[in-house]
């Protein structure tokens, strides 16, 4: 039985770049619902489509700063079950952590553009947040955390590595692999950073992206 598209929609001032992403995402089995230009039209086009995916850039008209991100948190005040994806050319520290924590941290995603090398691991990674999952680049997580005291002073080298996977929604496996690491290995890293950061293990695997944004949550 074939599936149900995911109704996309996308913000994005640069008019080039909307439609080829409107083309990727049809090319790859998503239904644009709207491709707008600016947070206004966002917003709208949400109320009016009610997609299963909000993909936006931060920087829009009218003052082309954080206009995209703070409508995507504002989203998801409203919506916490909405899946959203900033896509983004820079980390904007401001509202990224509110972004992140929001909906408890499922059904997010921050990705940089210029990291995105391959387009069926993005696609990949939007399926994964559309249903729920989290993408998180690794560099917004080291630079986010470079904003405050450092809070990893708990860990080691090796978990601060697991850990930085795991913010990106990895899977056990795929970090050992990654890692060179057995999945036992990774295994016992995952728990040491749980207890590190006072969150005891769960099978919820949406605990192990809240690792990292606990300490964004609690640094002062």
């Amino acid at each position: 039985m074939q599936r149900e598209p995911i109704r996309v929609v996308l913000a994005e001032d640069g008019v080039l770049l909307r439609e080829g992403l409107a083309g990727l995402f049809a090319r790859f089995g998503f239904a644009v619902a709207a491709a707008v230009g600016d947070a206004d039209d966002l917003k709208r086009a949400v109320a009016a489509h009610r997609p299963g995916l909000v993909v936006t850039d931060i920087r829009m008209p009218p003052g082309f700063t954080d206009e995209g991100l703070r409508a995507a948190v504002e989203l998801r005040r409203e919506d916490p079950d909405l899946p959203v994806v900033v896509l983004s050319q820079y980390v904007q520290h401001r509202y990224a952590v509110d972004l992140l924590e929001s909906g408890g941290g499922r059904g997010v995603g921050y990705l940089l553009k210029d990291r995105v090398v391959d387009v069926e691991e993005f696609v990949d990674a939007l399926r994964r947040v559309a249903a729920g999952g989290t993408a998180v680049d690794p560099q917004v997580v080291s630079q986010l955390l470079r904003r405050r005291r450092d809070p990893l002073a708990a860990l080691s080298a090796r978990e601060r590595e697991v850990l930085a996977l795991i913010a990106e929604g990895r899977s056990n496996a795929a970090v050992a692999r990654l890692l060179h690491l057995s999945e036992a290995g990774v295994g016992k890293h995952v728990g040491a950073i749980l207890a590190k950061l006072r969150l005891p293990p769960d099978d919820d695997d949406n605990r192990r992206v809240l690792a990292v944004l606990a300490y964004l949550r609690d640094a002062p």
